[in-house]
């Protein structure tokens, strides 16, 4: 892969215009957690787009979301996804990883994003990846995307 030489960097949440969020389908509760989060950012003035990866043996609760699954991934480990290529093209002020647990195909993703600051829960795996991690206290996807948007909004 080549070197990605985007300049990446923090800015005031309240200037920020185009936000990204890329995740892993889990179930449909993960799944609704995910509408609601791109509601209020677009309530708060943001252009949202949603990037999923369905792994093998996970279903697409609805079309609503591009998606990729791991059949579009060549020999090489290259995406050959017309939606992988357009998400990560795109210049997001904002791109949220919302997974709890790392997965390398997004963080693959993370690395080939022109995004200015990817923001993501705190683990050792995304630290090269994340311009901003965030330590949650309790284990729920609820309580991880609630402090990742709470933080991510006191920033100026």
């Amino acid at each position: 892969m080549k070197k990605n030489a985007v300049y990446r960097s923090t800015m005031a949440y309240r200037s920020a215009k185009n936000v990204g969020i890329v995740f892993s389908v889990e179930d449909l509760k993960k799944h609704e957690l995910i509408k609601r989060f791109k509601k209020a950012l677009e309530n708060d003035g943001k252009n949202v787009s949603v990037l999923a990866y369905v792994p093998k043996g996970h279903q697409n609760f609805e079309f609503l979301f591009d998606f990729f699954t791991i059949k579009e991934l060549d020999f090489w480990g290259q995406f050959n996804s017309e939606a992988v290529q357009k998400f990560t093209s795109q210049s997001f002020d904002y791109l949220f990883y919302l997974d709890q647990e790392g997965n390398p195909l997004i963080r693959n993703i993370l690395a080939m994003s022109k995004a200015k600051c990817r923001v993501g829960n705190c683990l050792e795996d995304n630290a090269n990846f994340c311009e901003l991690m965030i330590q949650t206290h309790n284990g729920s996807m609820q309580n991880m995307v609630d402090e990742i948007y709470k933080y991510t909004k006191l920033l100026t």
